[in-house]
């Protein structure tokens, strides 16, 4: 039994006086990738950001590889480089390279020196198809280009989960499968990932699990081939034939 590098429990977030979250339990184990889908306002990004404290929940608790990620005095710049995320806009910094971008938290929060940051930073850029890059500006790359130097960055921390936050839904659709071809191949090394995303068929080629929230809740989850192929959940039917046609 591989264990958990993710455990959720009793997540409550409101908004004012909208309830986003409504008590959330769920575990990420070791080399796992789960989906999360569900349609807009059910919860998903906000989901994400609480893991990472971009978000501030109102209360439950969030381990991350055994550690209380919310009790007071956590150090929280060390706490995120355990928790990589890839956000749906690419922020990167312009005025700064490729290989600028992926080592600046090596150097900055890991206190690494410039030599052993751009070598780090180069292993990170090859691992995403951009190792002739690393000398582009954002603006000399694609959105997908741009996309992969974000998961570069990530990844460059050794983070021991990965997650991601409509990775692909700012880009071009013929930008798309670059994308994705990477997160399979993270996948395929034991990279834990949580994923919240609209592409269905990803989804269902490369996830151990996909996760259908509504509402601020978890409505179902399982197996892709059970949660595609014959879902079982009424709003989840309904979600699924809305976006596959």
């Amino acid at each position: 039994m591989s264990k958990a590098i993710l455990d959720i429990a009793a997540l409550h977030k409101s908004y004012g006086a909208t309830p986003v979250l409504k008590g959330i339990d769920m575990a990420v184990n070791e080399n796992e990738l789960v989906f999360i889908i569900g349609p807009s306002g059910s919860g998903k990004s906000t989901l994400l950001r609480c893991c990472n404290r971009l978000e501030e929940p109102e209360s439950g608790s969030i381990l991350v590889d055994g550690t209380d990620i919310l009790r007071p005095g956590v150090d929280l710049n060390r706490l995120r480089q355990k928790i990589g995320m890839v956000f749906q806009s690419f922020n990167l910094y312009p005025h700064m390279t490729a290989l600028g971008n992926v080592t600046l938290a090596l150097r900055k929060v890991q206190g690494m020196e410039k030599e052993a940051a751009e070598e780090k930073g180069r292993a990170a850029l090859a691992r995403v198809g951009l190792a002739e890059k690393v000398n582009a500006y954002p603006n000399e790359l694609s959105g997908g280009q741009q996309q992969r130097v974000g998961i570069a960055r990530s990844l460059a921390l050794e983070p021991r989960i990965v997650l991601f936050d409509e990775p692909t839904s700012a880009l071009d659709p013929e930008l798309v499968g670059g994308v994705l071809k990477v997160m399979r191949e993270l996948k395929e090394s034991g990279m834990t990932m949580v994923v919240v995303s609209h592409e269905m068929a990803f989804a269902r080629a490369a996830a151990d699990r996909v996760i259908f929230m509504d509402k601020g809740v978890i409505a179902d989850q399982g197996a892709p081939e059970d949660m595609f192929g014959n879902p079982k959940h009424e709003r989840l039917r309904e979600f699924l034939s809305r976006i596959q046609h």
